[in-house]
């Protein structure tokens, strides 16, 4: 079960959180719906590669990744988009495109869209299109102590 893992690792650092089941659904706006969570209160895992490593970014559902922005902050010569393929194997334990906002799980760089940081709570999706955990950011924000910054546009 791809939660497993999370829930491990949360229930281990004593973190309190939420589990919620849904229906399936595979965009991040639809999950939101399907969970009754406003767009900018779910986190949406985008995977990028950056100087062509693979890296994750955290943004709000309501909001897409600005590659420009994200390669000025990092100060990199190359930031693009990655596809499925080329991250698929990095997550065994998780849906394709659902994995947790916690690269740390994964070994990989987490940046982390500033806006999500004025939200007392943050939910995303828990390895599968059917769950979702909801937690407080500030726990989020201690246990993968992702980059922040402005990486995020409007849709």
């Amino acid at each position: 079960m791809p939660i497993k893992k999370l829930k491990d690792f949360l229930d281990k650092n004593k973190v309190k959180y939420v589990a919620i089941s849904h229906s399936k659904a595979y965009t991040a706006m639809e999950i939101a719906a399907s969970a009754h969570i406003a767009g900018k209160e779910l986190a949406k895992t985008v995977m990028v590669k950056i100087d062509g490593k693979m890296a994750m970014v955290v943004v709000p559902a309501s909001q897409k990744v600005d590659v420009d922005l994200l390669q000025k902050a990092v100060k990199a010569k190359k930031v693009e988009i990655a596809n499925e393929a080329e991250f698929k194997d990095l997550f065994p334990d998780c849906e394709l495109g659902a994995m947790p906002p916690f690269g740390n799980l994964y070994g990989l760089d987490v940046y982390t869209a500033k806006s999500l940081t004025e939200d007392e709570e943050i939910a995303f999706n828990a390895g599968s299109f059917t769950e979702l955990i909801k937690l407080p950011y500030k726990d989020y924000e201690k246990l993968v102590k992702p980059k922040v910054g402005k990486f995020s546009a409007a849709k």
